[in-house]
């Protein structure tokens, strides 16, 4: 598989990643199958899809403690992407950005993982009521520790910058500005797929001129740009698309001109080629520096989404991607 650069110096990864958040977090928990997620993570690493994305909050803790199991056997094929900062409790999430909680919780990822160094530790959310200067010289100090190799950042969500009015994702390059001064930023992890595409405005091209690494989470757009979804089926009530404004049936219904284009596309490639396999190959075209992080929980997706890597789209492919209609949800 292509090799991707994780910021400017010598860390590298395959193209496409393996998101393991469905694996134990969100998504019908009633399908999640332990030994066949294992059987995911060890496909993946086959077929060169070693960044493994995980975060302690997923589960919570359970998601590392999975990886740990793979973790155990195979360290040297794996590049190990965790993240800190969120507090799961009942009913509620809150960020926890104190210096001396970040340290720690560092050290119960190293365990729960089974390895002596994280090869890229991100913040999940800053914490309003700590500076995040602070927040980001305690991840330093880890790597001057020597437990974390390179520090991520996890953005803030596009949408609420636009209902508030400032432009997308600016709440996040605050961020990155500030944590910028204290300790070089490796890579920033935020949504990008051709159903939520608002990184491409100014986030992306931030981190493109700094050359640090972009983390495509949910290139396949929840799972709708896979073209398996059938619009009504419904959720069960612990997925989060259950709530989520575009996977009302009247939304999913909406948008079906998306994946019609992106199967169109497909066939084009090959009997073989996938929506979800344009939908990737869309997301690696958007950079160098752009790695795609779709999430699955099963073997034969982690198959399908590594194949994505080598297919490579026309200028005529991407030129009917761009006219594509926009994504609607029950909010516009």
């Amino acid at each position: 598989m292509e090799r991707r650069r994780i910021g400017t110096g010598a860390l590298s990864v395959g193209a496409v990643g393996l998101g393991c958040m469905p694996m134990s977090w969100a998504y019908s928990g009633s399908r999640r199958r332990g030994e066949e997620s294992v059987r995911a993570v060890h496909r993946a690493l086959d077929l060169g899809s070693d960044l493994l994305d995980t975060a302690d909050m997923y589960g919570p803790f359970t998601n590392e403690l999975l990886l740990g199991r793979v973790l155990r056997e195979r360290r040297a094929d794996a590049f190990v992407s965790t993240k800190a900062g969120l507090l799961v409790g009942d009913q509620h999430i809150v960020a926890n950005g104190r210096p001396g909680y970040v340290k720690r919780a560092c050290d119960a990822s190293l365990r729960r993982l089974q390895t002596d160094v994280i090869d890229l530790y991100q913040l999940h959310r800053a914490d309003p009521e700590v500076p995040v200067e602070e927040t980001w010289g305690a991840m330093a100090d880890l790597v001057r520790a020597g437990k974390v190799r390179a520090l991520g950042l996890c953005a803030v969500g596009a949408r609420g910058g636009r209902r508030s009015g400032n432009g997308p994702h600016e709440g996040t390059l605050r961020q990155l500005q500030r944590v910028q001064q204290v300790f070089p930023v490796s890579a920033v992890q935020a949504e990008l797929s051709v159903w939520s595409p608002e990184a491409l405005t100014a986030l992306l091209p931030w981190c493109a001129e700094r050359g640090i690494g972009f983390l495509a989470a949910m290139p396949l757009g929840n799972g709708f740009l896979t073209g398996t979804l059938t619009p009504g089926e419904g959720f069960e009530p612990d997925d989060p698309r259950a709530r989520h404004p575009r996977f009302t049936a009247e939304m999913m219904a909406a948008n079906q001109p998306l994946v019609a284009g992106l199967r169109r596309i497909a066939r084009r490639h090959g009997a073989e080629v996938t929506p979800a396999q344009v939908a990737l190959a869309w997301v690696l075209a958007q950079g160098p520096q752009v790695i795609a992080l779709p999430g699955t929980k099963r073997e034969r997706w982690a198959r399908e989404n590594a194949a994505a890597a080598g297919l490579r789209l026309t200028p005529e492919d991407l030129a009917e991607v761009a006219a594509l209609p926009p994504a609607l949800g029950s909010w516009d």
